[in-house]
């Protein structure tokens, strides 16, 4: 049977993605909207790196083709989970490239609060001064915002490559495994260590593998868009059956909205999601 699991959530960050920047000046991603107002954004290839460093995935044999690093072609998805959820391309001389798509795919995670253009003004004054030496100044952007992102997983797709197939019961296992590290997320940037974990989340499994919340969840004046949410869920009662919410209270200034959405804490969501996982490895 074939079935998704998708989630998405909010999550509060400072200036966790940088840019190429110029001059002393270190610019973070960004991007511009019909309503005139910039975004910073994290992108989805961050998220998977921090990720995958919070689990412990980090360890596939990665190897140098013709200048161009990319997984070992020994690495296999029964050893390293890393490359049965997000995939691989290997390539051999003369035999060609050996690819797999992602099983999981990330959004990047779009702040919900426009940028400013805050800047932050850095010296290296406290080590200059050791050798009496002048300060070096730099700059760089700064934004502290609420971000949501969306996940989908091919969950009849894990641990299935080719000849391999791994049996359901690490199958299960692995995904939960991913689900406690959105859970727990965090991203170590320039000294700092963020926290990514939800504030607010919603989703579940379907039959229908598509990401139903992405982009609906919406913040204005500092509280959750609910009407969104609510017609979403209004589109198939299908939809509404199978979607959990969970979420922090007093992040949001309109809780007895988010409230009428029957939600559960964080920590039960990601306990019905993982019930939901064990049910269907264990009947397919």
């Amino acid at each position: 049977m074939k079935k998704g699991l998708t989630i998405s959530m909010i999550f509060n960050a400072n200036s966790a993605n940088y840019s190429e920047g110029f001059g002393n000046i270190s610019t973070l991603k960004k991007l511009h909207r019909g309503d005139g107002n910039t975004y910073t954004y994290i992108s989805r290839q961050a998220i998977r790196y921090s990720l995958t460093e919070t689990l412990g995935w980090q360890d596939t044999p990665v190897s140098v083709e013709k200048t161009v690093a990319q997984f070992s072609p020994d690495a296999t998805i029964d050893q390293y989970p890393e490359i049965d959820f997000f995939g691989y391309m290997k390539t051999k001389a003369k035999e060609g490239a050996d690819t797999r798509s992602a099983v999981c795919r990330l959004s990047h995670a779009i702040a919900l609060e426009p940028y400013k253009s805050d800047l932050d003004f850095l010296t290296n004054m406290g080590l200059s001064k050791r050798v009496g030496g002048g300060q070096m100044i730099a700059q760089s952007e700064i934004h502290e915002s609420l971000y949501a992102y969306t996940l989908t997983l091919d969950l009849d797709l894990v641990g299935i490559d080719g000849d391999i197939t791994i049996d359901n019961i690490e199958k299960a296992r692995r995904v939960k495994t991913l689900l406690n590290g959105i859970k727990l997320l965090h991203r170590d940037i320039k000294g700092r260590r963020e926290n990514l974990s939800p504030l607010f989340i919603i989703g579940g499994v379907y039959d229908m593998k598509s990401p139903h919340f992405e982009g609906r969840l919406k913040v204005k004046n500092g509280k959750l868009e609910t009407a969104m949410i609510t017609q979403v869920l209004a589109l198939d009662e299908v939809i509404a059956e199978n979607t959990e919410i969970g979420y922090i209270g007093g992040v949001f200034n309109n809780d007895s909205d988010i409230e009428a959405l029957t939600p559960i804490g964080i920590g039960a969501f990601f306990k019905a999601l993982d019930q939901k996982v064990d049910d269907f490895y264990e009947t397919n």
